[in-house]
């Protein structure tokens, strides 16, 4: 009986230190399978945001952002978010939200936007604030930029005058903020740099979104013997161009190619590649190239220049064609200096 007992005891031993070598080899599978997922971690997204001051559906400033936010998504491979007709009373809340939801880039689509983007900033150093039509910046990581509208203003201005039988040209703007008033500028440089002759009729209504008091300003203008007529007045400059269409003249659009608002009307686009700026402008930051400043982009970046009507180019004389192309090559290899030419 004794060895019986002794044999179980001993028996006892073997199946008990059994079960611990396999219970220490099923701890360490364990902590190999726990580490897999921390091997296999995604990539955390780079996010780009934007606040926008009027609705994407505009044709023009607001539109132009967005289609520059899904430029960044497809080339860049960002998540991207928006909100349209901000606020300003909600301008803060606004950066601080997405930039608390780890945002890497915040764009305030506006030079209304810096003061915000500058206070919130400083609260959230490892994130980029931009403002868009602005020079303001401020270390380490607030930055602007501006696809000229002073620019594309000249080149209208230059078309128009090139264009003009009857010596008179005008311009309706929306808001007297600096994308508008220096549009108009530029728009007068142009019309006196191509022909001194030529009188360039302007106006600001004091709307983005009045459609009606844009287009009975275009009338005034054609009534006074206006043939040629642009606009930088956002959604509102959708009446300019229907006044031009209902007087049977050319009109000049803006920021994006306009001609399928009217194609029978809108003979040329004075282009800001809205898109191809925000695109430029986040690839810095996303490259690690950004630096707190102010990025002026133009014709010389291919950012600024003028799209034709197919349906209307041959209507300008080749005379005229001619001189438009030389003062556009002129501009981008830097011969003319905007700044120092008179309006």
């Amino acid at each position: 009986m004794k060895k019986g007992k002794k044999f179980l005891a001993l028996l006892l031993v073997f199946v008990l230190a059994g079960s611990l070598v396999v219970g220490c080899g099923g701890q360490e599978k364990q902590s190999g399978d726990a580490a897999q997922p921390s091997e296999q971690k995604e990539e955390t997204p780079f996010k780009v945001a934007a606040l926008l001051p009027g609705p994407i559906n505009d044709n023009g400033w607001n539109a132009s952002a967005y289609e520059g936010l899904k430029l960044v998504e497809k080339e860049l491979g960002a998540e991207i978010a928006y909100q349209e007709s901000v606020p300003q009373s909600d301008f803060e809340e606004s950066f601080r939200g997405y930039a608390s939801q780890g945002y890497n880039v915040i764009i305030g689509h506006g030079f209304q936007f810096a003061d915000a983007a500058k206070k919130v900033a400083k609260e959230f150093p490892n994130t980029t604030f931009l403002m868009t039509d602005s020079q303001e910046f401020q270390e380490p990581n607030v930055g602007s930029y501006s696809v000229l509208a002073k620019e594309a203003g000249f080149l209208g201005g230059v078309v128009a005058a090139a264009y003009t039988k009857s010596n008179k040209v005008a311009i309706v703007g929306g808001l007297s903020i600096p994308p508008v008033t220096g549009m108009i500028e530029g728009f007068k440089k142009g019309v006196k740099y191509t022909n001194p002759e030529v009188e360039a009729l302007t106006t600001i209504t004091g709307s983005f979104e009045d459609v009606a008091k844009a287009k009975e300003m275009a009338k005034v203008f054609i009534q006074q013997g206006a043939d040629i007529i642009m606009h930088q007045a956002d959604q509102a400059g959708l009446g300019v161009i229907e006044a031009a269409k209902e007087h049977k003249i050319p009109a000049i659009g803006v920021i994006k190619d306009q001609s399928g608002l009217a194609p029978d009307t809108v003979l040329v686009s004075a282009f800001r590649n809205i898109p191809e700026g925000v695109l430029y402008i986040v690839k810095q930051v996303k490259d690690g190239q950004f630096k707190p400043q102010f990025y002026p982009l133009g014709v010389k970046q291919d950012v600024v220049g003028l799209i034709w009507n197919p349906q209307l180019e041959d209507k300008v004389p080749a005379e005229a064609k001619a001189k438009i192309e030389q003062i556009v090559s002129d501009l981008k290899e830097g011969k003319i200096d905007l700044e120092s030419l008179p309006e």
